[in-house]
């Protein structure tokens, strides 16, 4: 078995075993039954905490799909009410639809879409209809941070073998290239991987995302599910990554990891998010903090929406409250969300993504393999929006530089000639101190003790 084979075997294997990241459920509420009043609106720390409800008025998202790529979201959520908009399963074993929940954590793309864009919903017992002009939340439930944004569920089985023997190197850029080619302006995948390495087939999904204009948000991982480090998707490049925050605002120990590809963080602890069948549940993990940062980019969209993806990510990097190290750092990227600034403050445009490019990327790193054509996009009976840019094509490897060749011709020949000139004066000193016995016996002085006194102790 070859070195490069043995380095895509590891790399499959760790890919077919990706986790949902996080959503880790506190015990005893897994099946909790719908809550009454607010007992779980008050609960939702986050929207105060992080700057959401300022940010509010500016925008709630109207206007604005973003993809969930998860296990499915349930739309008859009391919460998801108007909410999902369409979707699709690339699992094989999910509806049509991707309404389904699926996989080994069933009821994750749930939690995820009502912390993104839940509206809340009135009281069983309650006639009173909200009037014109007002919220459109209702006081009960949970209320995502893009509450006007609409969803578009995505199902993948991951966390568990897939009945229908989908991988997740089939499913996720499948997934990708149909939320993109279905109006997604955001994508949230809370999903991670035990490797930082993806698939070359992930290449051209991700760069059809990046040259459609599209906003990616992925979640670091977290340590106590073995995410020590961030894994792909969150690895690469152009992927605005979150990590965890614990209740303090500090870098959660469990609930986030590390790397140098995080761009923000935000809190994902004593999180609240529906479950599938109307229920509740408070979890923790960097599933739950992607869709806070996600919600902050659809509302960015909705308030300026031909802004570019780059500059999306660009405000809500800039404006971030810088945590840990100065600067830009592996816990927190480059600090910690602060949704009203991102909103609210100037921001000078930016002249490329601050968290990379994936086209750069595969211009450097790709070279021995096949970048003549793109992994094509999937086929399905499923129609698709008509796309508006040409289709993602991976960059040309350009050919090395004759001038960097010359160069590197000159160092060599440089280094010959010296290596020479040492030889001849090493020889003509040999054949001078042969000459003269006395020259040979002389030492240079160095400055240096000729022995030193053994009798003493060391101190």
């Amino acid at each position: 078995m070859t070195r490069a084979t043995a380095r895509l075997r590891r790399t499959a294997t760790a890919l077919l075993a990706m986790m949902l990241a996080g959503g880790s459920l506190a015990a005893g509420l897994a099946g909790a039954p719908a809550a009454h009043a607010d007992s779980w609106r008050d609960k939702q720390y986050w929207l105060a905490e992080s700057g959401i409800t300022k940010a509010w008025e500016v925008s709630k998202g109207a206007g604005v799909k973003v993809a969930v790529i998860d296990s499915g979201v349930d739309a008859q959520h009391p919460d998801l009410k108007g909410a999902v908009a369409g979707g699709r399963d690339v699992s094989g074993a999910g509806s049509p639809d991707g309404q389904k929940s699926i996989g080994g954590k069933p009821e994750h793309g749930t939690l995820v879409a009502t912390m993104l864009a839940g509206r809340g919903h009135q009281p069983a017992t309650s006639t009173a209809s909200p009037s014109p002009g007002t919220s459109s939340t209702g006081p009960d439930g949970i209320v995502g941070v893009a509450p006007e944004a609409q969803i578009l569920s995505v199902s993948t089985w991951l966390g568990s073998p897939n009945p229908a023997g989908k991988s997740d190197q089939d499913q996720i850029p499948e997934a990708v290239r149909w939320a993109v080619d279905n109006g997604a302006k955001v994508i949230n995948i809370s999903l991670g991987s035990t490797t930082p390495q993806w698939p070359q087939s992930w290449d051209a999904a991700f760069l059809y995302a990046e040259q459609k204009d599209v906003v990616i948000v992925a979640a670091a991982g977290n340590r106590v599910g073995g995410n020590i480090q961030v894994g792909a998707p969150a690895t690469i490049p152009g992927v605005l990554t979150v990590a965890g925050l614990d209740r303090k605002g500090v870098a959660s120990i469990d609930s986030s990891s590390q790397g140098i590809s995080i761009g923000v963080a935000a809190p994902a602890e004593n999180l609240l998010g529906g479950l599938p069948g109307g229920g509740y549940a408070e979890w923790a993990g960097t599933s739950g903090a992607a869709p806070i940062v996600a919600g902050v980019a659809a509302l960015i969209r909705s308030k300026w929406p031909e802004m570019s993806a780059r500059q999306v990510i660009n405000r809500i990097v800039s404006t971030a409250k810088d945590a840990g190290a100065p600067g830009k750092d592996p816990l927190y990227g480059f600090g910690v969300l602060n949704a009203e600034a991102a909103l609210k403050d100037p921001v000078p445009e930016a002249a490329a993504n601050p968290l990379g490019s994936i086209s750069d990327w595969i211009r450097v790193h790709r070279r021995g393999g096949n970048l003549a054509s793109p992994a094509p996009a999937p086929t399905s009976g499923v129609a698709s929006a008509v796309p508006t840019l040409p289709e993602a094509t991976v960059p040309a490897v350009e050919a090395p530089s004759q001038r960097d060749s010359a160069l590197g011709a000159a160092v060599v020949i440089g280094f010959a000639i010296l290596f020479i000139a040492i030889i001849a004066a090493a020889v003509f000193q040999l054949r001078r101190a042969a000459r003269n016995p006395r020259l040979a016996r002389e030492e240079p002085d160095t400055g240096v003790l000729d022995s030193v006194d053994s009798g003493g102790k060391a101190s």
